[in-house]
């Protein structure tokens, strides 16, 4: 296990790339956005937003919304600083926490139309399900309807452009078929999606028309009906982390400000606001491969200015993989399996190259230090 030598990134995240000097391609383009023109790329995302109010729809652009901090940046840029008419696509998760409830509403009556989406919640807590033992992330299936929501209805209602968030291959610096351009209808090769085929996903009776939400489209559809799909993080300056989360706090965003940050495993509050399964998800994902959100945090907070590398472990190694156990019990009683079982299966999925379980406790202790490596 290897850390970049500029932020906190290891090797061990899936399709992660490093240069000859041990440096993770998220800080090497956080170095070349010194470089770029962004007067130019304004207007080139300007002709784009232009181009799709020139195809006369009754909407211009279509943004996938949860009502959190990113999207909520999307939403009113689109409308506010590019002009367009905005078609917000809300593709609800289960069990949506009340912090979700009053986020995706408050962003909509700021003056939007919303389509809201759920899929069958009895199809979809059997996919959780299955996830969960075959792959150890349980929201790998809700990540399939979620993207695949707002280019769908783009096709269905012949509207012209579609907004999405972040490149991953850019800001997490990962290689993986999305590309590094501002190009998004391929977003469905990320690591998550893998492509996007609901087929993927069948268990048991459950048929692929069971699933056409979870489907993403085929390209030649976009060909078909003339639609772009852009990155807005790849054509604007002012995009991160903390400054969408600022953006969209001063219009009414909340965040989880009565939960204890060890039990969110995070330092901040304003993420996975609309599902606690996420939380879950994140502490799994810590076991698999050595980190956990509060590592991806600390490397936006390193490449942009606000933490020192030497500051910034401590906030990992103080909260990085920490869970509550009021979500794993919720987790647990969604899907219908003991606690014990909950972490009979987790300890299967734990890397024992960088875990190793303590006999007296039955803990599982981390072999390496953080921005270290193994020691």
């Amino acid at each position: 296990m290897n850390y970049c030598k500029k932020c906190l990134q290891p090797d061990t995240r899936p399709d992660i790339k490093f240069n000859n000097e041990g440096i993770c391609y998220a800080c090497i383009y956080e170095d070349e956005k010194k470089n770029i023109d962004w007067d130019m790329r304004k207007d080139e995302l300007q002709k784009i937003a232009d181009w799709a109010k020139s195809k006369n729809r009754d909407y211009d652009c279509v943004v996938g919304v949860s009502g959190g901090k990113d999207s909520t940046f999307q939403a009113f840029y689109a409308k506010e600083k590019l002009g367009l008419n905005v078609l917000l696509v809300n593709c609800e998760p289960d069990c949506l926490t009340e912090i979700g409830k009053y986020n995706i509403e408050n962003l909509i009556n700021h003056g939007f139309d919303c389509i809201k989406l759920r899929q069958n919640p009895r199809i979809l807590r059997k996919l959780t399900k299955s996830a969960f033992y075959k792959w150890g992330n349980p929201i790998k299936p809700s990540e399939y309807p979620l993207y695949a929501s707002a280019n769908k209805v783009a096709i269905n209602f012949n509207i012209p452009l579609v907004i999405q968030g972040e490149n991953a291959a850019l800001t997490l610096g990962v290689s993986n078929g999305l590309g590094s351009d501002g190009n998004a209808l391929n977003v469905n090769k990320g690591n998550t999606l893998a492509g996007g085929n609901a087929k993927d996903l069948l268990v048991d009776s459950l048929t692929e028309k069971d699933l056409s939400m979870y489907q993403y489209p085929e390209q030649d559809l976009f060909m078909q009906k003339d639609i772009k799909g852009i990155y807005l993080q790849y054509y604007t300056k002012e995009w991160s982390q903390v400054g969408n989360a600022d953006f969209a706090i001063a219009r009414g965003l909340r965040g989880r400000s009565t939960e204890s940050l060890y039990d969110i495993g995070r330092y901040r509050r304003y993420t996975a606001l609309d599902s606690d399964m996420q939380i879950l998800n994140q502490m799994i994902k810590y076991y698999k491969f050595g980190f956990g959100f509060a590592t991806d945090e600390a490397c936006y907070d390193i490449r942009e200015g606000r933490l020192s590398r030497e500051d910034a472990i401590w906030y990992v190694e103080e909260y990085d993989g920490k869970c509550g156990e009021k979500y794993i019990e919720d987790f647990c009683e969604y899907i219908d399996i003991s606690i014990n079982e909950f972490w009979e299966v987790v300890d299967s999925f734990v890397n024992k190259n960088l875990f190793f379980k303590d006999k007296y406790t039955g803990r599982w202790i981390p072999k390496f230090k953080v921005g270290v490596g193994i020691v």
